[in-house]
């Protein structure tokens, strides 16, 4: 990724969970027509492999081998992001509380990192995506044209995220869910491995008390502003 590209541009998109990035990372992508790339997806499909057939984090040599087993496509399905594990449809099977602690967990590790970095990089190898994730604007794509940070307070990503997960018939309290955000972010921010942290070149937006409209808009007014600087 080392270069200027011609055309399209690679937006990252980095920040804690439940700061909204899934949401508007989507809809700009969507308004550019371009690649939406959800990595936290890819990390939860491996960590739902490391579940289902019972690997250790700890046995290096195995992981390995798994790992240049392992392809993840992220697939438009009929408006729909549909996450593809060698070839089988994991999308509904990653989207529980218990996968989301197991994705962050999966995420320390150097080797799944590095086999992840990997694949988003080749995804994005030609522009045209907005990715978001963790380390996207530090270590995925550390040249993209735009970085934007996004954040909120711990209690309003916990609100967010508690009412996706009632929504979708899921019983927990929003005690247990802000409990486990600031798990996750204790877990990101601390690990060893390409940490969670705001680029120096980003742009940081708080949503804590801005709806997905308005910072749309002020992310695609930074996407317009790079355009307009490349002509």
């Amino acid at each position: 990724m080392r270069g200027k590209r011609v055309g399209k541009l690679i937006v990252a998109i980095d920040g804690p969970a439940g700061a909204g990035k899934s949401t508007v990372a989507k809809r700009v992508a969507k308004e550019l027509g371009y690649t939406y790339m959800d990595t936290g997806a890819m990390y939860r499909a491996f960590a739902w492999r490391v579940r289902e057939e019972g690997l250790k984090l700890g046995d290096e040599k195995k992981l390995r081998r798994v790992l240049q087993d392992t392809h993840i496509e992220l697939v438009e399905q009929g408006g729909r992001l549909s996450v593809l594990l060698n070839g089988v449809d994991v999308t509904d099977r990653i989207r529980t509380p218990e996968l989301s602690q197991s994705a962050s967990l999966v995420s320390t590790s150097g080797i799944v990192r590095q086999r992840m970095v990997e694949l988003q990089r080749a995804m994005g190898s030609r522009g045209g995506v907005v990715a978001e994730g963790r380390d996207i604007g530090t270590v995925v794509f550390p040249n993209a044209e735009v970085k934007i940070y996004l954040d909120a307070s711990a209690e309003e990503r916990a609100r967010r995220r508690f009412e996706e997960l009632r929504g979708q018939g899921k019983h927990v309290t929003l005690e247990e869910t802000l409990k486990e955000m600031e798990e996750r972010d204790r877990r990101d921010k601390e690990r060893s491995v390409a940490p969670l942290r705001k680029a120096a070149d980003a742009v940081v937006i708080d949503s804590t008390n801005s709806d997905a409209d308005r910072v749309v808009e002020r992310i695609m007014h930074e996407i317009k502003k790079k355009m307009s600087a490349n002509q």
